[in-house]
Protein backbone atom coordinates (compact mmCIF):
# COMPACT_ATOMS: atom_id res chain seq x y z
CA UNK A 1 0.00 0.00 0.00
CA UNK A 2 2.52 2.78 1.23
CA UNK A 3 4.29 2.41 -2.63
CA UNK A 4 1.05 2.51 -4.48
CA UNK A 5 0.49 5.44 -2.12
CA UNK A 6 3.80 6.71 -3.47
CA UNK A 7 3.42 5.54 -7.65
CA UNK A 8 0.00 7.36 -6.80
CA UNK A 9 1.85 10.72 -5.53
CA UNK A 10 4.79 10.66 -8.10
CA UNK A 11 1.80 10.53 -10.58
CA UNK A 12 0.23 13.71 -9.29
CA UNK A 13 3.33 15.66 -9.00
CA UNK A 14 4.23 14.34 -12.76
CA UNK A 15 0.92 15.49 -14.15
CA UNK A 16 0.90 19.07 -12.19
CA UNK A 17 4.70 19.98 -13.30
CA UNK A 18 3.86 19.07 -17.21
CA UNK A 19 0.27 21.28 -16.48
CA UNK A 20 2.86 23.97 -15.31
CA UNK A 21 5.35 23.69 -17.71
CA UNK A 22 2.82 24.43 -20.25
CA UNK A 23 1.14 27.22 -19.04
CA UNK A 24 4.35 28.95 -18.94
CA UNK A 25 4.75 27.97 -22.62
CA UNK A 26 1.76 29.28 -23.33
CA UNK A 27 2.23 32.65 -25.42
CA UNK A 28 0.43 35.80 -23.91
CA UNK A 29 -3.04 36.46 -25.69
CA UNK A 30 -3.02 40.02 -26.94
CA UNK A 31 -6.39 41.93 -25.94
CA UNK A 32 -7.52 42.82 -29.26
CA UNK A 33 -10.16 45.49 -28.63
CA UNK A 34 -6.77 47.96 -27.71
CA UNK A 35 -5.64 49.38 -30.48
CA UNK A 36 -1.91 50.52 -30.33
CA UNK A 37 -0.07 52.32 -32.36
CA UNK A 38 4.19 53.33 -32.77
CA UNK A 39 3.69 56.72 -33.96
CA UNK A 40 7.05 58.88 -35.46
CA UNK A 41 7.10 62.27 -35.75
CA UNK A 42 9.60 64.50 -37.75
CA UNK A 43 10.04 67.72 -38.76
CA UNK A 44 9.88 69.03 -42.54
CA UNK A 45 13.56 68.44 -42.76
CA UNK A 46 13.65 65.07 -41.54
CA UNK A 47 14.57 65.47 -37.71
CA UNK A 48 12.93 63.18 -35.60
CA UNK A 49 10.80 64.96 -32.37
CA UNK A 50 10.54 63.72 -29.26
CA UNK A 51 9.17 66.55 -26.85
CA UNK A 52 5.43 66.14 -27.67
CA UNK A 53 3.08 65.16 -24.75
CA UNK A 54 -0.22 62.83 -24.59
CA UNK A 55 -2.36 66.53 -25.56
CA UNK A 56 -0.22 66.88 -29.07
CA UNK A 57 -2.33 64.08 -30.62
CA UNK A 58 -5.42 62.98 -31.50
CA UNK A 59 -6.60 59.90 -32.82
CA UNK A 60 -9.42 59.02 -35.15
CA UNK A 61 -10.72 55.25 -36.37
CA UNK A 62 -13.04 55.84 -39.48
CA UNK A 63 -12.80 59.43 -39.09
CA UNK A 64 -14.10 59.14 -35.71
CA UNK A 65 -12.45 60.54 -32.61
CA UNK A 66 -11.18 58.01 -30.34
CA UNK A 67 -9.93 58.73 -26.43
CA UNK A 68 -6.39 57.76 -25.70
CA UNK A 69 -6.09 55.48 -23.06
CA UNK A 70 -2.01 55.06 -22.72
CA UNK A 71 0.69 56.98 -23.87
CA UNK A 72 4.56 56.64 -23.86
CA UNK A 73 7.08 58.62 -24.64
CA UNK A 74 9.50 58.51 -27.35
CA UNK A 75 12.85 57.04 -25.21
CA UNK A 76 11.08 54.12 -23.47
CA UNK A 77 12.19 50.69 -24.18
CA UNK A 78 11.82 48.53 -27.50
CA UNK A 79 11.94 44.63 -27.51
CA UNK A 80 13.49 43.79 -30.86
CA UNK A 81 13.56 40.50 -32.99
CA UNK A 82 16.71 41.40 -35.14
CA UNK A 83 16.16 38.42 -38.22
CA UNK A 84 18.79 37.62 -40.65
CA UNK A 85 18.87 35.92 -44.10
CA UNK A 86 21.13 33.43 -44.56
CA UNK A 87 19.59 31.88 -47.67
CA UNK A 88 21.68 30.37 -50.30
CA UNK A 89 21.62 33.94 -51.58
CA UNK A 90 23.56 35.87 -49.32
CA UNK A 91 25.88 33.02 -49.04
CA UNK A 92 28.91 35.60 -50.84
CA UNK A 93 28.41 38.46 -48.24
CA UNK A 94 28.09 36.79 -44.89
CA UNK A 95 30.83 39.08 -43.38
CA UNK A 96 28.95 42.13 -45.15
CA UNK A 97 25.71 40.96 -42.83
CA UNK A 98 27.73 40.61 -39.77
CA UNK A 99 29.94 43.53 -39.84
CA UNK A 100 26.23 45.72 -40.33
CA UNK A 101 24.39 43.93 -37.76
CA UNK A 102 26.84 44.27 -35.15
CA UNK A 103 26.07 47.90 -35.72
CA UNK A 104 22.35 47.61 -34.94
CA UNK A 105 23.44 46.23 -31.71
CA UNK A 106 25.63 49.01 -31.17
CA UNK A 107 23.09 51.62 -31.69
CA UNK A 108 20.15 50.59 -29.68
CA UNK A 109 19.54 52.16 -25.87
CA UNK A 110 21.10 49.42 -23.53
CA UNK A 111 17.46 48.21 -21.75
CA UNK A 112 16.73 47.50 -25.00
CA UNK A 113 15.75 43.25 -25.45
CA UNK A 114 17.15 41.60 -27.85
CA UNK A 115 16.16 38.62 -30.20
CA UNK A 116 18.71 36.97 -32.84
CA UNK A 117 16.58 34.88 -35.56
CA UNK A 118 17.90 33.10 -38.44
CA UNK A 119 16.56 32.04 -41.61
CA UNK A 120 16.77 29.97 -44.35
CA UNK A 121 15.28 26.73 -45.38
CA UNK A 122 14.53 26.47 -41.23
CA UNK A 123 13.88 29.20 -38.41
CA UNK A 124 16.70 29.26 -35.68
CA UNK A 125 16.52 31.08 -32.68
CA UNK A 126 20.27 32.15 -31.73
CA UNK A 127 19.40 34.00 -28.53
CA UNK A 128 16.01 34.86 -27.22
CA UNK A 129 15.35 38.42 -25.45
CA UNK A 130 18.32 39.69 -23.55
CA UNK A 131 19.82 43.23 -23.14
CA UNK A 132 23.59 41.33 -22.79
CA UNK A 133 24.80 42.90 -26.24
CA UNK A 134 27.56 39.74 -25.74
CA UNK A 135 25.17 37.29 -26.13
CA UNK A 136 24.01 39.06 -29.64
CA UNK A 137 27.24 39.48 -30.85
CA UNK A 138 27.75 36.10 -30.07
CA UNK A 139 24.75 34.88 -32.32
CA UNK A 140 25.47 37.06 -35.04
CA UNK A 141 28.90 35.88 -35.31
CA UNK A 142 27.77 32.07 -35.83
CA UNK A 143 24.62 32.72 -38.02
CA UNK A 144 25.25 30.13 -40.72
CA UNK A 145 22.65 28.56 -43.38
CA UNK A 146 21.95 28.01 -46.90
CA UNK A 147 19.10 26.56 -49.55
CA UNK A 148 15.66 28.25 -49.89
CA UNK A 149 13.83 31.52 -47.82
CA UNK A 150 11.57 30.75 -45.36
CA UNK A 151 10.89 34.60 -44.66
CA UNK A 152 7.28 34.55 -43.80
CA UNK A 153 7.33 31.55 -41.36
CA UNK A 154 10.12 33.47 -39.97
CA UNK A 155 8.52 36.25 -39.67
CA UNK A 156 5.33 34.30 -37.84
CA UNK A 157 8.22 32.99 -35.66
CA UNK A 158 9.38 36.20 -34.82
CA UNK A 159 5.98 37.43 -33.86
CA UNK A 160 5.13 34.44 -31.48
CA UNK A 161 8.31 35.32 -29.84
CA UNK A 162 7.28 38.77 -29.44
CA UNK A 163 3.97 37.97 -28.31
CA UNK A 164 5.33 36.73 -24.99
CA UNK A 165 7.02 40.20 -24.47
CA UNK A 166 3.57 40.84 -23.03
CA UNK A 167 3.44 45.17 -22.67
CA UNK A 168 6.65 46.05 -23.67
CA UNK A 169 7.57 47.98 -27.47
CA UNK A 170 8.01 45.86 -30.04
CA UNK A 171 9.15 45.82 -33.23
CA UNK A 172 10.92 43.13 -35.87
CA UNK A 173 14.23 44.59 -38.00
CA UNK A 174 14.59 41.61 -40.63
CA UNK A 175 17.20 41.76 -43.44
CA UNK A 176 16.16 39.71 -46.16
CA UNK A 177 15.56 40.12 -49.92
CA UNK A 178 12.43 39.13 -49.40
CA UNK A 179 11.98 36.37 -52.00
CA UNK A 180 10.50 34.21 -50.28
CA UNK A 181 10.63 30.08 -51.68
CA UNK A 182 7.12 29.59 -50.88
CA UNK A 183 5.56 32.56 -52.04
CA UNK A 184 7.49 32.47 -55.24
CA UNK A 185 6.60 28.86 -55.95
CA UNK A 186 2.89 29.64 -55.68
CA UNK A 187 3.39 32.73 -58.07
CA UNK A 188 5.08 30.56 -60.47
CA UNK A 189 2.61 28.24 -60.25
CA UNK A 190 -0.10 31.34 -60.87
CA UNK A 191 1.68 32.32 -63.68
CA UNK A 192 2.74 29.02 -65.50
CA UNK A 193 -0.60 29.35 -67.79
CA UNK A 194 -0.58 33.17 -68.72
CA UNK A 195 0.40 34.51 -71.62
CA UNK A 196 3.76 37.52 -71.59
CA UNK A 197 1.28 40.04 -72.23
CA UNK A 198 -0.75 39.13 -69.31
CA UNK A 199 2.01 38.36 -67.27
CA UNK A 200 3.17 41.99 -65.32
CA UNK A 201 0.03 43.02 -63.76
CA UNK A 202 -0.92 39.41 -62.64
CA UNK A 203 0.13 38.68 -59.56
CA UNK A 204 -1.65 40.59 -56.78
CA UNK A 205 0.49 40.62 -53.83
CA UNK A 206 -1.51 41.42 -50.82
CA UNK A 207 -3.64 37.83 -51.79
CA UNK A 208 -1.06 35.83 -50.30
CA UNK A 209 -2.07 34.04 -47.48
CA UNK A 210 0.80 33.77 -45.18
CA UNK A 211 1.27 37.30 -45.83
CA UNK A 212 -1.88 38.28 -44.46
CA UNK A 213 -1.82 36.36 -41.66
CA UNK A 214 1.74 37.64 -41.00
CA UNK A 215 0.21 41.55 -41.31
CA UNK A 216 -3.28 40.27 -38.96
CA UNK A 217 -0.63 39.16 -36.69
CA UNK A 218 1.28 42.28 -36.66
CA UNK A 219 -1.66 44.29 -36.23
CA UNK A 220 -2.37 42.56 -33.31
CA UNK A 221 0.65 43.05 -31.09
CA UNK A 222 1.32 45.92 -32.63
CA UNK A 223 4.97 45.28 -33.93
CA UNK A 224 6.72 47.55 -36.26
CA UNK A 225 8.27 46.22 -38.48
CA UNK A 226 11.45 47.43 -40.68
CA UNK A 227 12.44 45.70 -43.76
CA UNK A 228 15.79 45.72 -45.07
CA UNK A 229 15.47 45.08 -48.17
CA UNK A 230 18.92 43.23 -50.12
CA UNK A 231 20.20 43.93 -53.62
CA UNK A 232 19.53 39.99 -54.44
CA UNK A 233 15.90 40.82 -54.13
CA UNK A 234 15.66 44.16 -56.74
CA UNK A 235 13.83 43.37 -60.13
CA UNK A 236 15.89 45.71 -61.77
CA UNK A 237 18.57 43.96 -61.34
CA UNK A 238 18.43 40.77 -62.44
CA UNK A 239 20.34 39.32 -65.29
CA UNK A 240 18.76 39.13 -68.74
CA UNK A 241 15.38 38.54 -67.02
CA UNK A 242 12.37 36.69 -68.62
CA UNK A 243 9.02 38.35 -67.85
CA UNK A 244 7.82 35.48 -65.76
CA UNK A 245 10.88 36.47 -63.45
CA UNK A 246 10.41 40.07 -63.22
CA UNK A 247 6.82 39.54 -62.22
CA UNK A 248 7.36 37.43 -59.54
CA UNK A 249 10.56 39.67 -57.91
CA UNK A 250 8.53 42.52 -58.33
CA UNK A 251 5.97 41.32 -56.36
CA UNK A 252 8.51 40.13 -53.18
CA UNK A 253 9.79 43.73 -53.44
CA UNK A 254 6.29 44.88 -52.92
CA UNK A 255 5.07 42.61 -50.26
CA UNK A 256 8.14 43.98 -48.48
CA UNK A 257 6.54 47.42 -48.90
CA UNK A 258 3.48 45.81 -47.46
CA UNK A 259 4.67 44.61 -44.19
CA UNK A 260 6.40 48.20 -43.66
CA UNK A 261 3.21 50.50 -44.52
CA UNK A 262 0.75 47.79 -42.63
CA UNK A 263 3.33 47.60 -39.24
CA UNK A 264 3.89 51.60 -39.58
CA UNK A 265 7.72 50.59 -40.26
CA UNK A 266 9.99 51.67 -43.19
CA UNK A 267 11.35 49.60 -45.91
CA UNK A 268 15.18 50.61 -46.56
CA UNK A 269 16.65 49.32 -49.35
CA UNK A 270 20.09 48.39 -49.69
CA UNK A 271 22.19 50.04 -52.71
CA UNK A 272 25.11 48.68 -52.04
CA UNK A 273 26.52 46.72 -49.44
CA UNK A 274 28.71 49.08 -47.86
CA UNK A 275 25.64 50.72 -46.90
CA UNK A 276 23.85 48.40 -44.41
CA UNK A 277 25.44 49.19 -41.20
CA UNK A 278 24.35 52.79 -42.23
CA UNK A 279 20.84 51.87 -42.49
CA UNK A 280 21.00 49.49 -39.63
CA UNK A 281 21.62 52.69 -37.31
CA UNK A 282 19.07 54.53 -39.19
CA UNK A 283 16.44 51.84 -38.31
CA UNK A 284 18.10 51.85 -34.65
CA UNK A 285 17.68 55.74 -34.35
CA UNK A 286 13.98 55.71 -35.59
CA UNK A 287 12.94 53.54 -32.71
CA UNK A 288 14.06 55.50 -29.95
CA UNK A 289 11.97 58.30 -31.66
CA UNK A 290 8.39 56.60 -31.89
CA UNK A 291 5.84 57.34 -29.15
CA UNK A 292 3.19 54.51 -28.40
CA UNK A 293 -0.22 55.38 -28.12
CA UNK A 294 -3.19 53.19 -27.15
CA UNK A 295 -7.20 53.64 -27.36
CA UNK A 296 -10.40 51.50 -26.89
CA UNK A 297 -12.08 51.78 -30.63
CA UNK A 298 -15.92 53.45 -30.15
CA UNK A 299 -16.68 50.39 -32.30
CA UNK A 300 -16.36 47.28 -30.89
CA UNK A 301 -17.51 45.05 -33.56
CA UNK A 302 -15.26 42.05 -34.19
CA UNK A 303 -16.44 41.90 -38.21
CA UNK A 304 -13.22 41.60 -40.03
CA UNK A 305 -13.41 44.91 -41.74
CA UNK A 306 -10.93 47.56 -42.31
CA UNK A 307 -10.22 50.34 -39.56
CA UNK A 308 -8.88 53.31 -41.32
CA UNK A 309 -6.99 54.88 -38.93
CA UNK A 310 -5.62 58.71 -38.81
CA UNK A 311 -3.10 60.21 -36.26
CA UNK A 312 -3.05 64.37 -35.96
CA UNK A 313 -0.78 66.81 -34.09
CA UNK A 314 -1.42 69.68 -33.30
CA UNK A 315 1.54 71.27 -34.97
CA UNK A 316 0.17 71.27 -38.48
CA UNK A 317 4.13 71.26 -39.94
CA UNK A 318 4.78 68.04 -38.65
CA UNK A 319 4.93 64.77 -40.41
CA UNK A 320 3.66 61.76 -38.63
CA UNK A 321 4.47 58.12 -39.52
CA UNK A 322 2.46 55.08 -38.29
CA UNK A 323 0.37 52.22 -39.21
CA UNK A 324 -2.45 52.97 -42.11
CA UNK A 325 -5.14 51.07 -40.02
CA UNK A 326 -5.94 47.05 -39.24
CA UNK A 327 -8.90 44.69 -39.70
CA UNK A 328 -11.09 44.22 -37.22
CA UNK A 329 -10.89 40.47 -36.02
Amino acid sequence: MPIRNGLILLLTLLVFSAVCAAQEDDPVRVDSSIVRLNVGVVDDRGHPITTLGRSSFTIYEDGAKQDISRFVAAPAPFSVVMMLDMSGSTRSFRQNIQMAATRFLDALAPDDRVAIVEFYSKVNLLNDFTSDRRIAFHSISVANGSGQTDFYKGLLFALDKLSREKNRRKAIVVLTDGVDTDAQDSDRRFLANLKDEEIASAIKPEMNETLRRVLDRSDAQAVTIYPLALPTGDPARLADPTPRQVAMYTAARRRLQLVADRSGGTLHSIRRLEDMGALYSIVAAELRTLYTIEYQPTNDKRDGRWRAIKVDVDRPELILRTRQGYFAK
